[in-house]
């Protein structure tokens, strides 16, 4: 008995017309969700979170620009790129963020695999986070100098702009009975506060302690204050200028490190 494999596949075909046909996840333009092979590791996502970034390898893709040159025995379209690696790019693209674990170790990859899909706001991101990690491993510095001269006052100065934040966020100053949050007239720069004057001639004006309402009358309590974050911080004491006043407040300049 002799097979007729075209009338086979003719009524297989009027059955299920895709049943012999590859998948036609990425070519079917009303498919919401596309299946990809990178590398072997297999992704669904759906069309529109591939094609947020215009002029992208994968918005082209997704959009039906770029025709798919390889498909997987199951049809689906096949990229020859770090399928592990593929993982954040398509996180990025779903959160609008990049976020990696702290022991992340392929950054290098991660910039380069950004560069072949043309996502240059995910290859700024990578190396943004390489810059954050890297000044995380380096030792941060603070200093807390006292000249003892109200024309000079109190200076915060730290390498870790995050801790300069923090004391920000400990002190907020109340005039004529509202909030006024921090004094932007103490901010030299990001690294910097300089108190050149600690009462302002406004009247009524007060600076104090957020969330404590304690008013901070003199320059040794916002010293002492300054200090107390730092301590808590993870900062520690390596030097203390003058003193022999035996007070770590009256001190002209402490120096920390973390």
């Amino acid at each position: 008995m002799e097979w007729d494999l075209r009338r086979m596949e003719s009524d297989l075909r009027q059955i299920n017309p895709d049943l012999l046909q590859p998948s036609k996840s990425f070519k079917k333009t009303s498919s919401g969700t596309v299946t990809l092979n990178v590398g072997g590791y297999l992704y669904a996502a759906q069309r529109q979170t591939l094609a947020k970034h215009p002029g992208s390898v994968l918005e082209e893709m997704a959009s039906g620009k770029r025709p798919v040159q390889h498909v997987d025995s199951m049809g689906n379209a096949f990229i020859d790129r770090d399928g592990p690696i593929f993982r954040h790019i398509l996180n990025f693209l779903r959160l609008g963020e990049l976020l990696l674990p702290d022991d992340f170790k392929e950054i290098g990859l991660l910039q380069r695999e950004a560069e072949f899909y043309r996502l240059p706001e995910l290859t700024e991101a990578a190396l943004d986070w390489e810059q954050q990690q890297a000044a995380q491993r380096e030792p941060a510095f603070l200093e807390v100098t006292d000249s003892h001269d109200r024309s000079h006052g109190l200076k915060v100065y730290c390498s870790d702009t995050g801790f300069i934040e923090k004391v920000k966020g400990r002190l907020v100053q109340i005039s004529k009975s509202r909030l006024d949050g921090f004094p932007e007239e103490f901010e030299v720069s990001s690294n910097i506060i300089q108190f050149r004057h600690f009462i302002k001639s406004e009247m009524g004006s007060r600076l104090v302690l957020k969330e404590d309402s304690t008013f901070l009358c003199t320059l040794e309590c916002l010293k002492l204050e300054t200090v107390m974050l730092a301590l808590r911080a993870g900062f520690r004491l390596i030097t203390s200028l003058d003193s022999s006043r035996g007070s770590v407040v009256q001190c002209e300049a402490l120096h920390f490190v973390k």
